[in-house]
């Protein structure tokens, strides 16, 4: 089956990519969730401006992104969030919130769907994040989460 994917699916590609999948994959999990749609001739024009979208949404060049990359390894960065007493947070730190305290940290606006978390950020204390920031460079942030 060959699709167009609408988001970047780990493993598979980034939006805008036309892959081959196989039949269940592509009807059961990818396009009922919005990840693809289905390719036909006139897809040409979705692959376009979903490219489009994404060039305005990335960071501006490769040097840039090592500037980026550079700010956000130098310190650890700081995210307040409501906590309990035994320093149990109130649900999880969510990839929002990082993306907000990140873009303040460096003073540019990061989306938010380039930020992986590896396991969910229930409890205070240090934890690590990777940013991609550029299809060659990535960052390992290192976050302190703290009560608010």
């Amino acid at each position: 089956m060959k699709l167009i994917l609408t988001q970047e699916v780990e493993g598979l590609g980034s939006a805008g990519d036309v892959v081959e999948v196989k039949d269940g994959y592509g009807r059961n999990y990818l396009v009922p969730r919005g990840l693809a749609t289905r390719w036909t001739r006139g897809g040409q024009k979705t692959v376009d401006s979903i490219k489009a979208a994404r060039a305005a949404r990335a960071v501006r060049g490769l040097d840039h992104a090592v500037e980026i990359k550079s700010k956000l390894e130098g310190a650890p960065i700081n995210v307040q969030v409501r906590a309990g007493q035994a320093g149990r947070l109130f649900g999880a730190v969510t990839v929002t919130e990082i993306a907000e305290a990140l873009s303040t940290a460096t003073g540019e606006s990061l989306d938010r769907r380039t930020i992986a978390i590896a396991n969910p950020i229930k409890a205070l204390g240090p934890h690590e994040v990777s940013v991609k920031l550029h299809d060659e460079v990535s960052a390992k942030v290192a976050l302190n989460v703290v009560p608010a």
